[in-house]
């Protein structure tokens, strides 16, 4: 259906008969009731429809419907506009988060004095969002950043996001190595976890509630004569005795 300032026009199907008929018709408002006044008549529908003459009538006046011609084209093969669209959703909720919670300062702060040539912040952030949302290995994450709207990565390509991966990976010096594991060097990651503990350990300085579970041991035999007790018992057990844990 079109609107016109006259009103709506549209197609309708006018039965006569075995047979039905294509009619343009115009809604009119007259002496306050709205009308049907036909505009032409196009002609059988089974006729048009054979011989794809209601496709080529649709097709002509879609050339005047700048809408239709937009989705035309896009559907289409030939050369013109491309629709492009753009998740941007996660980017803005994990940003904040990333931003709140210092993750980009304390990377920032580390990367001072490197000169690195792309937007290494940038691409880290990138490279835990994936993980957040689908997981995979960085070479799909280059693929599947296109699909998103990420602030300042529009020049990220798999090997930045690579070398990346090996600055986080980056041996720390032997003074650092002091609370290494007998399994791994301390590396850049290890800092990062590090600063970030510290910024945020004001969230464990007070405490306000408490949770507590109880788990119970049983004794069967002659166990438990001293350590354990009887009493109400969670696995239906009231004739052994038992010993509450507390964690």
């Amino acid at each position: 259906m079109v609107l016109c300032s006259e009103g709506a026009v549209f197609f309708r199907l006018k039965q006569s008969g075995s047979r039905s008929y294509l009619q343009i018709v115009e809604n009119q408002r007259q002496d306050g009731a709205v009308r049907q006044n036909v505009i032409a008549t196009i002609g059988r529908a089974d006729e048009l429809a054979a011989r794809g003459a209601l496709a080529s009538l649709l097709a002509s006046g879609a050339r005047f419907c700048e809408q239709v011609m937009l989705l035309s084209a896009l559907q289409s093969d030939l050369d013109g506009p491309r629709l492009l669209a753009k998740r941007i959703g996660p980017a803005l909720l994990f940003g904040r988060l990333w931003h709140e919670t210092g993750c980009g300062a304390v990377i920032g702060e580390l990367l001072a004095g490197r000169e690195f040539e792309f937007p290494v912040e940038r691409a880290v952030f990138t490279t835990v969002l994936h993980r957040i949302m689908v997981s995979g290995a960085d070479r799909a994450c280059e693929k599947w950043m296109t699909d998103y709207e990420i602030p300042e990565t529009g020049e990220l390509a798999v090997h930045h996001l690579y070398r990346a991966m090996a600055w986080l990976g980056e041996e720390l010096p032997a003074e650092q190595q002091k609370d290494a594991t007998p399994f791994a060097p301390r590396t850049i990651k290890d800092l990062i976890e590090e600063r970030l503990f510290e910024r945020r350990r004001d969230l464990f300085s007070e405490l306000s509630v408490v949770f507590m579970d109880t788990t119970s041991l049983s004794f069967t035999g002659a166990g438990g004569a001293t350590l354990g007790a009887q009493g109400y018992s969670k696995d239906h057990r009231p004739d052994l005795m038992q010993m509450i844990r507390a964690w």
